[in-house]
């Protein structure tokens, strides 16, 4: 930290964000948060949809978008945007302000993350990210082998011994963990969100370049987007960043019983099922 900088976080008590994106990845019309720390980016290629930043401008990988599903956002945002504080959420997926996530979808919308909750919180806290997922049943490697080609880990595993040997460990440690912070969501302080942007492609172009996905499935082929959301506590496990865990919202509900039973069915039929 330089001396200005360290100077003036003295005088403001620690507070000198002075800018904030949040972007609201989404690849439709879709309502956007009203504060003024959200910023909705569309991703991938289609019609443009007015009032929505793309992200198949600037420095991006847009094209890469039904393979990477969210990250081409993620992507974007690392490469163009210099706020102070950078995250990502999903059209349909908010971290609340602590409140209770459920409700009617009014509710929902009042009870969403704002400018103040954030300030306090990262006035503490250098990420935040949503409560963990906990699949209760089996690891981590297991769930990934029972849902997916369990190919893709693999390769994963023998991108980071090239590249990051020294986080191999926790890559072991992290696979045999039953929870894990799921979405690819998450608000970070800008250096903390370009560094782990930075890990998490250098580890996935690897993986692009050492699998052939020619002859997946239109939902197996979005293997970069499982595989991130099983490397972000690899990195965090590593780095010891403090983070603060917030509920998120499903805007549109969740079918919870159908989303148990197909956990099961993966679990007895040990194969990757849509």
């Amino acid at each position: 930290m330089s001396v200005g900088i360290a100077f003036f976080n003295k005088i403001l008590g620690g507070r000198i964000f002075l800018s904030t994106n949040i972007f609201v990845i989404s690849h439709k019309n879709y309502r956007i948060p009203t504060d003024k720390i959200y910023k909705p980016l569309q991703v991938g290629f289609g019609k443009d949809i007015e009032g929505f930043e793309r992200d198949n401008i600037k420095d991006n990988i847009s094209s890469k978008n039904k393979n990477y599903c969210e990250l081409t956002g993620l992507y974007w945002a690392w490469k163009n945007s210099n706020a102070d504080i950078k995250g990502l959420v999903h059209y349909r997926r908010l971290f609340t302000n602590g409140a209770n996530p459920f409700g009617t979808l009014e509710h929902k919308y009042n009870k969403l993350l704002d400018n103040k909750t954030l300030s306090k919180i990262m006035d503490n806290y250098d990420m935040i990210l949503p409560k963990k997922r906990n699949y209760f049943v089996e690891n981590l490697w297991s769930h990934y082998e029972h849902s997916h080609k369990i190919e893709g880990l693999i390769t994963t595993k023998n991108a980071i011994k090239k590249l990051y040997p020294e986080y191999l460990q926790s890559f072991d440690k992290v696979m045999q963990r039953k929870k894990a912070h799921m979405f690819n969501m998450l608000i970070a302080k800008a250096e903390i969100f370009d560094n782990y942007s930075n890990w998490l492609f250098d580890i996935l172009f690897e993986v692009e370049k050492n699998i052939d996905i020619s002859n997946y499935s239109p939902s197996e082929a979005r293997i970069f987007g499982y595989i991130s959301e099983l490397l972000l506590d690899v990195w965090l496990d590593v780095n010891h960043i403090s983070y603060k865990e917030l509920p998120v919202t499903f805007v549109e509900g969740q079918n919870y019983l159908v989303k148990g039973t197909k956990m099961l069915r993966r679990k007895i039929l040990y194969k990757g099922i849509d």
